[in-house]
């Protein structure tokens, strides 16, 4: 990769990864506009994850330390680390068991635009629905609560999906205020995301070339960097305004993916 190409792949990360608007989507088009394949690039992509969640450890570090802290005798802290395990349980499960059969049927263009066009209609629907906001911070989730939210994490296996936004859109629809539901899909990622990281650098150990050490790094940089301006906005963003700006994006983008897929215009 060129250090043009590793720049904007940590920029598309970092930008998305947080936002109700899939980062892995984001990411498959990318590389599909650019032609980038290979193991190198799919390496990258997974270690700039982790790049873009580091974001959120720098964010919210006052709550993460203070329940690093407390763990021992604060019966919050050990609720919030228990339910940060339970959400990550489906999507790894169910990562591990059909992680190769889903990049094989919908890691395409055309199934991302579709997912986006799909996701943005439910986030519109979800927020036309009356809100009963039962949940106004994310130390009073119960563990049903996190199960729950769970599943709507792993909704993310399908590429366009969103990640972030379908934890939002699952706390929404389970009586989380507005910024209870994005502040907890951020800590929601930090377990498998920071696992599959840690996982990508053990297996590729062997495999970094000086060159791909250097490019990874300023991509990690831009990512880390993007991600924290993305946090931040979002935090902004739900406590003024809803959904919907992102859902009419993700529609309008995935329109104009499908129709210049299909006209021939652009060969995703």
């Amino acid at each position: 990769m060129s250090w043009l190409e590793t720049i904007i792949l940590g920029l598309v990360e970092g930008i998305t990864e947080f936002l109700p608007v899939s980062s892995t989507g984001h990411l498959i088009l990318t590389q599909s506009l650019l032609g980038l394949q290979g193991p190198a690039v799919e390496r990258q992509i997974i270690i700039i994850q982790g790049a873009a969640i580091l974001a959120v450890l720098w964010e919210f570090r006052k709550k993460l330390l203070h329940t690093a802290l407390t763990l021992h005798n604060d019966a919050v802290s050990r609720r919030f680390v228990v339910n940060l395990f339970i959400v990550s349980v489906p999507l790894a499960v169910l990562g591990l068991l059909f992680e190769h059969q889903i990049k094989a049927v919908l890691f395409n263009p055309v199934s991302v635009a579709i997912a986006l066009v799909v996701g943005g209609v439910i986030i519109l629907w979800a927020e036309k629905r009356k809100h009963v906001e039962r949940v106004q911070s994310v130390d009073d989730l119960t563990a049903l609560d996190a199960v729950k939210l769970g599943l709507f994490q792993a909704l993310a296996l399908i590429p366009g999906t969103s990640r972030s936004g379908a934890t939002i859109i699952g706390g929404l629809l389970c009586g989380l205020s507005r910024s209870t539901a994005a502040e907890f899909s951020f800590f929601a990622a930090l377990p498998v995301l920071l696992a599959a990281t840690a996982l990508e650098i053990w297996k590729a150990r062997a495999d970094f070339a000086t060159a791909e050490i250097e490019t990874l790094a300023v991509s990690c940089l831009v990512s880390f960097i993007s991600a924290l301006l993305a946090t931040k906005f979002l935090l902004r963003v739900v406590r003024r305004y809803s959904f919907a700006g992102f859902a009419w994006y993700r529609i309008a983008f995935g329109a104009v993916i499908l129709i210049t897929a299909y006209t021939g215009v652009v060969h995703w």
